[in-house]
Order: structure tokens, then C-alpha cells, then sequence
């Protein structure tokens, strides 16, 4: 769901300014909407290699090709960088070319998966003139960083400079990662906390379901979702699990105090990227910024700088719950019914709150640091961590039950929920499922994924 354009050149008047900025995304319940998107790698079929900007069969081509579904163009310096429609949707691409579809705000989701369902088609249709495949994982399986290519944004130079000077894995979140998100709406800031509080602590039972990243470089990784490892060791001024979320008298205000201490990558102004990172917000509102004396921040500013924090869960005017691993079609469709029947419900967001409101910041951490090694396996209490989500799955389909949203064969929205319910009765996450196929049919040599696990 992107952000309101309205407003953008508007300067920032103070903080409050900016808290009522936050506050301007409380809706109706009867407005609520599901915002999806994911990332997929996109790869040459033939070597099986990344592909490069340019070139007759390169991302660029892709974009273009697709161009005949009604696609708008986004250009920077001449390139085109990003398709839009008028329904708020758009593909962007990640820092490699990993391709990313933003889906529009929408009511339910059957629509969720039909939108996901029609963009597979027409970019298949146009790829496959192309030689190109794609394949939904957490971590690029097979290739090193040495054989990724970057984009032609200017943004990704300022955030890659920088992540090498604050930890040991930025490039590999930039270059070797994908994720499946969901955007979700709120009423009130009361409801606001309760959300962003289940969903927080909840994320690692999300990281576990959707755990689907256990290569890296063509072997084991060690872990069963390896890009939620690389997260640990990105940036730990604007990454993590934000323990005063849970601390008393959060809200709006909190958040806002929390972004202006998050240094910033970028200042955007006549079409170029101006490199500020390291440098303080705070600062900018003041007309202190060094790259920009005298000048203080608009509207557009503040938005922009709400994408450079990546929590584990991250607010806007809405909530984006940034844990899980890119994954196989169904899965795509699972995330927001998991998030929806737990969040959109009243009875099942009181549920989940009674479930987690007492699990101590120790007991967060520690479900942060080994759920990515571990995923379901991971101890917790007097259980492990399957068993909370098996809890929680129901939890989630009690609530799209009595959301009672039927397609046009009567099918109400539980079913996206079937491929979780398998994984957690189990205890066999798809990335434990490819770690059996690496050691016995492929033989210690993971090449067969791109053929086996690609859309």
C-alpha cells in the first residue's frame, strides 16, 4: 500500500507534525485493506545465472516486455527502474534485479491471489521469450555476490556504501535476499500498539512457517532461513525487533522519536539522490543538514525516510510485517490470511495477545537469534516454537471463518491457510524439505532447485 502522495512538498512543521502524519493512517475497520507484496529471483534458464540490466534477454527487456499489460514505466536518469498502474500497484526492483511485485490495496484475499496469480502470468509470458525463470526463495541458492550485478539506482550506491561501515552482511541482505510482506490497516492508535505488538512478537513463528533459505554459495547454510540470519548483522541502528515496542505508553509519538534517531541513507531532490548517509534527521529539521544547509524536510522527505528503518515489523500509515522468506505461489497467498485472520478478527487479536503478553523481552531475543538455525525446532517454554504456531494458525483460522469473505465458488479464505497447517503438523518447513532433496535425489549439488521449485 503505497504512501498518500498528497501533501509531499509540504514542509515539516515540528514533531508533532509528524506524529499527526502517523495518526492520518487510522481508518474505519470497514476500510481495511491487504496490501501484498513479494520478491522472486529472476534467472537466465540456460546457466542459470542472475541476470544483468542491459542486454537483449536482461531486466530491462523484462520491463519493457511488459509494457503490452498496461505497465507505466518509472525512469531514472533515462532507465526505467519500476512499473506502476493507476491502482496504486507497481513492480520495483531490488538491489540484483531480484523483480518485486507491490500489490494494490485490496478487500480479501481471493483478490490478493487472483492479483499474485495474474502478475505470475503475464511476467511468464513475457519471460519466456526471453530465456528467463524465476524462482521464489529467502536467499540465492547458488550464486556468490561476486556474480550479482546492481541495479542502475542511485539510492542502492549511497545504502551499499554505508551497510559496509555498520556490519558484516548488508550486501548479502541488498544482493542475495527475497521476502514475502503484507501491509495491513489500523483504527485507532491503541489498536495500532496491539497490532504492532502481537505481530512483533509473532514474527519468528512467521520466520519459521515460511523458513524456505538454507543454501548459500551451493551448500548448506547452517540455517534454515538464512536471509532472517543475515538481518542480525545488517545494521543494528535501524534493524531488529524494537524491544520498546512492548514498553509502556508506546504509540504514535515513540515510533516518530525512534526514526529521527535511525540515521538516514538519502535526501531526494530534481531527480537525484543526495548521499546523507550516517546524517540526522533531527538535524534536517533544524536546517542543520550538512549536505543541505539551511533547507528543512518536506512531507516526501519524512516518507522516504520511513523506508531506510527495517524492523522486523515497520510502521508507516499502516503496518508491514517483514519476516518471512520468499516462497512458492500458495505460500505468497498464505502470508496475508495468516496476518488477517490474526489481526482483522477482534476475538482472534484478543487471543493472540493473551497468548504472547506476558513472553519477557529475553524470551524475544532468544526467539530472534534462533529461529533462523532452528525455525519450528526452536525450544520455547515448555514446548517448542511449533507448537505456538499451531496455536496460532488457529488463531488465524477462526478469524478469516468469521470473516466469512466467499469466493465465486463459495470457498471462504481459510484454505490459503492449508499449506501452513501442513508444514506446522509436520514440523517439515520447505526449507527442511529442500535440505532432504540437496542430500538425496540432487545429490549434493543444488542446481535442481532452479528446475524443480521455479514459478
Amino acid at each position: 500500500m503505497p504512501a498518500d502522495s498528497s501533501g509531499h512538498s509540504e514542509l515539516i512543521a515540528d514533531r508533532n507534525h509528524l506524529i499527526e502524519y502517523m495518526e492520518s493512517g487510522c481508518k474505519p475497520a470497514d476500510k481495511w485493506r491487504i496490501g501484498t507484496e513479494h520478491e522472486k529471483f529472476a534467472y537466465h534458464i540456460d546457466n542459470l545465472r542472475p541476470l544483468q540490466y542491459d542486454g537483449p534477454d536482461g531486466i530491462r527487456a523484462l520491463l519493457d516486455g511488459m509494457a503490452q499489460f498496461g505497465w507505466q514505466p518509472v525512469l531514472e536518469k533515462g532507465n526505467p527502474i519500476a512499473l506502476i498502474k493507476p491502482d496504486n500497484s507497481s513492480i520495483t526492483l531490488e538491489p540484483a534485479g531480484q523483480v518485486e511485485l507491490s500489490g494494490a490495496p485490496l478487500a480479501n484475499i481471493h483478490q490478493t491471489c487472483d492479483e499474485v496469480s495474474e502478475h505470475l502470468r503475464q511476467i511468464k509470458q513475457v519471460a519466456e521469450n526471453l530465456g528467463i525463470g524465476f524462482i521464489g526463495l529467502g536467499h540465492q541458492p547458488k550464486w556468490p555476490l561476486s556474480a550479482q550485478t546492481w541495479m542502475p539506482k542511485a539510492r542502492y550506491r549511497i545504502m551499499s556504501a554505508q551497510m559496509q561501515k555498520v556490519g558484516t552482511m548488508g550486501l548479502d541482505m541488498m544482493q542475495s535476499t527475497c521476502t514475502v510482506q503484507v501491509n495491513l490497516d489500523f483504527d485507532s492508535e491503541a489498536n495500532m500498539v496491539k497490532m504492532f505488538r502481537i505481530s512483533m512478537a509473532l514474527q519468528p513463528v512467521a520466520t519459521a512457517l515460511w523458513a524456505n533459505s538454507p543454501f548459500k554459495e551451493g551448500k548448506p547454510s547452517g540455517f534454515l532461513s538464512y536471509r532472517s540470519h543475515i538481518w542480525t548483522d545488517t545494521d543494528p541502528a535501524r534493524c531488529g525487533t524494537l524491544p520498546f515496542v512492548f514498553e509502556d505508553g508506546f504509540g504514535f509519538e515513540r515510533y516518530v522519536d525512534y526514526m529521527l534517531d535511525v540515521p538516514m541513507y538519502f535526501v531526494y531532490r530534481d531527480g537525484d539522490y543526495i548521499d546523507a548517509a550516517g546524517l540526522s534527521f533531527r538535524d534536517f529539521m533544524a536546517g542543520k543538514l550538512p549536505v543541505l544547509p539551511g533547507e528543512v524536510p518536506t512531507m516526501k522527505d519524512w516518507e522516504d525516510h520511513l523506508t531506510v528503518a527495517f524492523p522486523e515489523v515497520r510502521l508507516k500509515k499502516f503496518l508491514e510485517m517483514r519476516g518471512a522468506d520468499g516462497g512458492p505461489w500458495n505460500r505468497l497467498c498464505a502470508l496475508p490470511a495468516f496476518w488477517v485472520g490474526l489481526l482483522y478478527d477482534t476475538q482472534s487479536r484478543d487471543a493472540a495477545w493473551d497468548l504472547i503478553k506476558d513472553w519477557t523481552p529475553e524470551e524475544h531475543q532468544t526467539l530472534r537469534r534462533e529461529v533462523p538455525k532452528y525455525a519450528l525446532n526452536t525450544p520455547f517454554r515448555k514446548g517448542t516454537l511449533g507448537d505456538v504456531a499451531l496455536e496460532v494458525l488457529g488463531f488465524s483460522h477462526q478469524g478469516l471463518s468469521r470473516r466469512a469473505v466467499l469466493d465465486s465458488v463459495g470457498l471462504d479464505e481459510t484454505h490459503f491457510l492449508n499449506p501452513l497447517f501442513q508444514i506446522a503438523e509436520s514440523g517439515m518447513t520447505l526449507a527442511e524439505e529442500l535440505l532432504c532433496a540437496y542430500e538425496r535425489r540432487w545429490q549434493g549439488n543444488v542446481d535442481p532447485v532452479f528446475r524443480e521449485y521455479s514459478y
